[in-house]
């Protein structure tokens, strides 16, 4: 199959650790052995994913487990973050097959850890499939204006995706102490909480995203 009419999209990241990760990856990538190879750290980072899903699952009767979650997450950022550095500073790249593979195995992973998260009753199933819906539809979003404006964007108002693990592993390090928060009087379960305000807030950047890039079109094929 031919690669002469595929143009790479520009990538854009404005979270704040964008820039420091950025180094760390390729300093790290350029210290690994050549038998780590980018098609393994993408395997290891769908596997860390399932990891920190069953985890969570197993949360509940064995908290134990919750420290394994994070540990999943750790895994997953170091397969997930360095599959396209290693690729790239060893010359190796394949844009098509690595954007193509890397993205489903997000939307698996997602969908692992979330479905882990359901299960255990840290989160109801409702919060945690409105969660997922709203992940996916900003997930299409994004691939639609890849390759409609070939800007692949990596994180929007300053949150990427190793902030939202941060954040997660924050939160599962709070479960070990209290899985409910008090809001006005009332108890909820902590990943309620946050799984209402993530949902919120990706529909939101849904919203905006879909206005920008609807007259970003429009005005680059203009009826005459």
């Amino acid at each position: 199959m031919s690669t002469v009419e595929f143009s790479e999209a520009a990538r854009v990241a404005t979270n704040p650790l964008a820039g420091l990760e950025r180094r760390c990856l390729v300093w790290i990538a350029g210290r690994l052995p050549l038998w780590v190879t980018s098609d393994r750290l993408t395997a290891l980072a769908l596997a860390a994913m399932a990891l920190t899903g069953v985890s969570y699952a197993a949360g509940p009767g064995h908290p134990g487990a919750l420290l394994l979650a994070i540990a999943g997450l750790a895994l997953n950022w170091f397969g997930d973050s360095l599959d396209g550095t290693v690729a790239r500073v060893r010359r190796q790249q394949r844009p098509r097959y690595g954007f193509y593979v890397d993205h489903v195995v997000d939307c698996f992973g997602v969908l692992f850890v979330l479905a882990g998260l359901g299960w255990s009753g840290y989160m109801t199933p409702f919060v945690a499939m409105a969660l997922l819906i709203a992940y996916f539809m900003l997930s299409i979003e994004i691939y639609l204006a890849t390759y409609c404006l070939t800007v692949f964007r990596l994180s929007f108002w300053g949150v990427g995706p190793t902030e939202l693990r941060l954040v997660l592993a924050a939160g599962t390090l709070a479960l070990l102490s209290d899985p409910k928060v008090q809001i006005l009087g009332q108890h909820y379960r902590l990943f309620d909480v946050g799984g209402v305000v993530a949902t919120i807030g990706i529909l939101v950047t849904l919203l905006v995203s879909v206005a920008r890039n609807v007259r970003a079109l429009y005005d680059a094929e203009p009826l005459l």
